[in-house]
């Protein structure tokens, strides 16, 4: 198991304070060293602001990303996230597109629902509008790697595109790299319930450690601890494979009958273990950055209509999914209309990372080289243009389904 990101969420200010930034950034120098000292490698540390809407006016979003990205790099910060578009502001969802052309390392997002509990129409279609235009501001529209589309996310989940801060006091939080302990616990188990009791007791001896760690680095530096997001996410290999782990309690194929109950048999695992959560602390399915995702995906075997099924009872929603390049705003805003009811219906965080690739059709190859990648086939999209009231302008409310006492 490997940190896959310490992240540090801050409020820049603006004018930017580079205190602020400088401060996190000798932060994330020392947290960096003592969860590798204390057996924990970290891929990175990343920086995370508040949604940038909230402290920034529209004439200031293009020289603001460019400025915090130059003073988080020069802080050590690999990658920043500018935080997520609100609904109440809808003139800043067309901006996404081109602060993702000016920058290689610049995360955003888009909220597909209100505080209120509403599912937003414009919003909806709005952030199809930027998957859709990001898909050709880079090769293999990988553009959209550094794009998400949220539904009933709060902040300080620590996974990127989502995160992002709320106020202005300093914390920070693990995301965790941690599909291996579930291939662990559940190869060779002989009963589910013994496989059950494997993962947490690995979960809860490391997320201890980890823990006193995050404690000591928040009292050394008044900063807020928001604790641990075991979302078990996975890494292209077979051993850090949640595919793999789902599999080994004796799927023949993740994706046929019994994935849904794999699935939430994992997710309801994780909820046991007892530990300081932050985030989404379920499984992730990144069909691309799951090499036994990406194999079933090529085998026709997993469907987005699949992985929506399974977001019900686990995970974070829709992940690096590969569309077809011709798929159009009115397909994209199908999808994501679907992903925002669930998350209001079921009172849960979900997220959308599609990935339509231009001049690609569906069941032909990917073609990535990225080493977070596993290739797959470009899956198909069972959507058509939606009519009637859901092609409106409307913001609607859906609440959880109540249930006889």
């Amino acid at each position: 198991m490997r940190i896959r990101s310490i992240t540090c969420f801050v409020h820049p200010r603006w004018p930017i304070s580079e205190l602020v930034l400088g401060k996190a950034g000798t932060f994330a120098r020392h947290a960096r060293h003592a969860f590798t000292q204390g057996g924990y490698p970290v891929q990175t540390v990343r920086l995370a602001t508040p949604p940038f809407p909230e402290f920034l006016t529209p004439q200031d979003y293009a020289q603001a990303a460019a400025r915090i990205e130059v003073l988080a790099h020069s802080e050590g910060f690999e990658y920043v996230a500018l935080g997520p578009t609100l609904t109440s502001i809808p003139e800043s969802y067309p901006i996404i597109p081109d602060l993702l052309a000016h920058s290689g390392d610049l995360f955003l997002s888009g909220h597909l629902t209100t505080p209120h509990r509403e599912v937003s129409l414009p919003a909806v279609r709005a952030c199809a509008e930027v998957i859709h235009q990001a898909a050709r501001l880079e090769e293999n529209g990988f553009a959209n790697l550094r794009f998400a589309a949220l539904a009933n996310v709060p902040p300080w989940a620590p996974f990127f595109p989502a995160a992002y801060h709320h106020g202005k006091t300093p914390a920070f939080a693990l995301a965790l790299e941690a599909a291996d302990l579930a291939v662990s616990a559940f190869t060779g188990a002989p009963t589910l319930q013994s496989a059950q009791e494997a993962l947490i007791q690995a979960v809860e001896t490391h997320a201890k450690t980890l823990q006193n760690i995050g404690q000591q680095l928040a009292d050394a530096y008044q900063m807020q601890f928001k604790g641990l997001d075991f979302t078990l996410a996975p890494f292209p290999e077979p051993e850090i494979s949640l595919g793999n782990a789902l599999e080994q309690l004796g799927l023949p194929a993740f994706g046929l009958s019994g994935s849904l109950a794999a699935a939430a048999f994992l997710t309801d695992t994780l909820d046991r273990a007892v530990y300081q959560r932050t985030g989404f602390n379920g499984i992730m399915l990144p069909l691309l950055e799951d090499s036994t995702l990406a194999q079933r995906g090529a085998q026709g075997v997993l469907s987005i209509t699949d992985l929506l099924m399974y977001s019900a009872v686990c995970g974070t929603g829709l992940d690096t999914l590969p569309l077809p390049g011709d798929t159009s705003v009115e397909q994209l805003s199908a999808v994501l209309l679907d992903l925002a009811a669930l998350s209001l219906r079921l009172d849960k965080p979900l997220t959308a990372r599609l990935m339509p690739i231009p001049g690609k059709t569906a069941g032909e190859q990917t073609g990535f080289d990225f080493e977070f990648f596993a290739n797959s086939r470009v899956l198909a999209l069972p959507a058509e243009p939606l009519t009637g009231p859901f092609a409106g302008d409307e913001t609607f409310s859906l609440f959880p389904r109540q249930t006889a006492e």
